[in-house]
């Protein structure tokens, strides 16, 4: 027999049942709502075409480790060059290893190697056919910067070759620069925007929609009604959370597939990295959404806050278009309170490098804490309106 009381187990069904009834109350007005198809499923593709398409990237002062295995003064010579380049930052590094490394770590966005025999072939000691090889080891996760880098590292080398040529004219021979690109070897800036817009569409989702949930309620004076039923606080939030999370999570995954067979990004991580990531990152999206619903109790003013305070930082201050370590440093303190910072990064990472968990935690942690404080919030401002 059974310890289990139906006493206590009763009122679990029960608050299930009720928690299920605002579900299908909410889902039905999404379904009878023509613009839910419309951000669902037209708009994440109108924004994977119109990112994926139609926008260039550009690049500021960029992070580099130059790496002189020769220890020769010519190798010295072009350090210098280098370093003086308004266009570098040059990091220090003891080994390729360790440049891989801050390369991952998004420390740097690029190396360039001076071999051993860099003086050597410079001068014909190894005959007339030889070349001073110099090597360009970029970051393809970033195919504008990757560019750049590559564009900028030819002109200070060219620059090197007139100091050093009597006369400054520039000889047919000693150089060759073998440019790599990592987890981006075509350097197709589409690999690199894709991710990113999944990003926006899912802020559009995620903020903007959830903004409108609770003022189109306050507007339509249904919201009283629903705070005479016996619901709870709790059972409110999440009767309209769950089935926008599910919306998101569906244009998430027409975007994904999109993205994989139409502009053949590459999906180098696992696909249940790719959707917790998405549940991570939706949890702070709808908890501003809905505290942005619960303060104005008006559409279009709730609309407005969602554009300003949700749509437009994921476009501008997420580093998906503008390259964070080009802004202003107290702006770069700021992005780390948008949400959308963190998951783009992320989704980058997940498509074009594979799970890095290292990577991820801390992203996921930063969302987290975003999340629970938007919901929190929420909670308690809801718990006021009640009391009114």
């Amino acid at each position: 027999m059974s310890n289990a009381d139906p006493g206590r187990t009763r009122p679990v069904f029960q608050w299930l049942a009720q928690l299920f009834a605002l579900m299908g109350k909410e889902s039905k007005q999404i379904i009878r709502d023509p613009s839910s198809y419309l951000v669902a499923a037209i708009l994440p593709m109108i924004f994977l075409l119109l990112f994926g398409y139609g926008i260039t990237l550009d690049a500021g002062v960029m992070d580099i480790v130059i790496l002189d295995e020769s220890n020769s003064q010519s190798g010295l010579q072009l350090q210098e060059n280098f370093a003086h380049s308004p266009n570098f930052r040059v990091h220090q590094a003891r080994s390729r290893s360790e440049a891989g490394r801050m390369m991952r770590d998004s420390v740097i966005s690029g190396f360039i190697v001076i071999p051993y025999n860099f003086e050597a072939l410079l001068v014909g000691g190894q005959g007339k056919a030889a070349v001073a090889p110099i090597q360009v080891i970029v970051s393809g996760g970033e195919p504008n910067t990757a560019n750049f880098i590559r564009g900028y590292s030819q002109g200070v080398i060219a620059n090197w070759q007139q100091t050093r040529t009597p006369g400054g004219v520039i000889q047919k021979q000693p150089l060759d620069v073998a440019p790599r690109y990592w987890f981006n070897p075509a350097a197709k800036s589409r690999w690199y925007l894709v991710p990113g817009s999944i990003t926006i569409v899912m802020t559009l989702i995620g903020t903007m929609l959830t903004a409108l949930v609770i003022a189109r309620e306050y507007e339509r004076g249904t919201m009283e009604s629903l705070f005479a039923t016996p619901v709870t606080r709790m059972q409110i939030l999440l009767g309209k959370l769950i089935p926008y999370y599910f919306l998101g999570m569906f244009s998430m995954t027409i975007c994904a597939l999109a993205g994989v067979f139409l502009f053949e990004v590459p999906l180098r991580g696992s696909v249940f990295a790719l959707f917790v990531l998405s549940s991570t990152f939706l949890m702070p999206a709808l908890g501003q959404g809905l505290l942005i619903s619960i303060l104005t109790k008006q559409q279009l003013l709730a609309a407005q806050t969602g554009l300003i305070t949700g749509f437009l930082p994921a476009v501008i201050l997420s580093g998906f278009i503008f390259d964070i370590n080009s802004m202003p440093d107290a702006l770069q303190y700021l992005t780390l309170a948008i949400p959308a910072r963190h998951f783009n990064t992320a989704l980058q990472t997940v498509f074009l490098a594979g799970d890095i968990w290292p990577v991820f935690l801390p992203r996921m942690a930063f969302m987290l804490g975003l999340g629970a404080a938007f919901l929190v919030i929420t909670y308690r401002k809801l718990v006021k309106r009640l009391d009114v």
